[in-house]
């Protein structure tokens, strides 16, 4: 029993981080209606940076220093890459984030070359043990900081004049244009936000159990990508829903691989993406997912 409860809350730890991850999918498409295949190279961007300063400067400064970076690597290309496709098909433009991701993500595995980078964080391998579970503190520090992360984006997302301007732009962006809202502006502000995000994951994909930050980092951050489909890409409560479903999946069955030898090995890496798949079978759309209708 102890085994199971420790594997649910690893997996609720690992699908907060995912969530936040899949928050910045679903921030982005609500913009743009642009799925954003670049994401891993932003965490990757993120990550790195803070694993490269921390030494120098600290750890609270260098996580700084990397959300800001991830978060001005999105902006920039939102505003040079995108912004100057002279393009209207969100196919094309996402085609388009493909090529970003493979610029990015090689010249910083060219960087990161064989090293396994370690990003400073003040919880080393404690572990917390409570009612006979061991915990790791990177764990818990990971739920707790999601857990405020995403509250607060959607606190602004509902209340502030930004987050009115972005619900009025994923509803109707022609509408919102006419009534004074800036769609450039909406769409670089999720950019850099889904980008800051996705710097705060890179550090709990990459602090322990994990060995530190290396090449394959962004790998894994696509287990995300499952986590956003199968919430529904247009849906803040989705990718909530969509990260712990992920996460757990992912614990429980890498956790009981053993009993599970019959599916091949492995089977934890890629069950996430055969839930989404399961999913979309029943629901097209995700299972918060706008559906579209069209009259016939």
């Amino acid at each position: 029993m102890s085994t199971f409860i420790e594997l649910v809350v690893n997996g609720v730890s690992a699908g907060s981080v995912y969530a936040l991850i899949a928050l910045g999918f679903v921030i982005i498409f609500k913009a743009t209606e642009v799925v954003n295949f670049a994401h891993a190279s932003l965490l990757l961007a993120g990550g790195y940076v803070t694993a490269v300063l921390h030494d120098d400067i600290g750890f609270l400064p260098a996580l700084g220093a990397g959300v800001a970076a991830a978060a001005a690597a999105g902006a920039l290309v939102e505003l040079l890459v995108l912004r100057r496709a002279r393009v209207e098909d969100h196919s094309v433009l996402a085609i388009v984030t493909i090529g970003v991701d493979i610029v990015l993500t090689t010249a910083l595995t060219r960087e990161i070359g064989t090293q396994v980078l370690s990003p400073g964080d003040p919880w080393g391998d404690r572990i917390v043990h409570v009612a006979g579970v061991g915990i790791a503190q990177t764990r818990i520090a990971a739920f707790v900081t999601a857990a405020v992360l995403i509250g607060a984006f959607l606190l602004a997302f509902r209340f502030t004049p930004w987050g009115v301007a972005m619900r009025a732009a994923a509803e109707d962006g022609e509408t919102a244009a006419l009534m004074g809202v800036r769609l450039t502006r909406v769409s670089l502000a999720a950019w850099a936000i889904a980008g800051a995000l996705a710097a705060v994951a890179a550090l709990f994909l990459t602090v322990f159990p994990t060995p530190g930050l290396d090449r394959a980092t962004s790998f894994a951050a696509m287990k995300a990508f499952p986590a956003a489909i199968l919430g529904g890409l247009d849906s803040t409560t989705g990718a909530l829903v969509g990260g712990l479903a992920v996460g757990l999946t992912e614990s429980l069955v890498t956790g009981y691989q053993g009993d599970l030898a019959f599916l091949g090995r492995g089977i934890g890496d890629v069950a996430p993406f055969l839930v989404m798949l399961a999913v979309l079978l029943v629901r097209p759309a995700g299972l918060f997912g706008t559906r579209e209708l069209s009259r016939v």
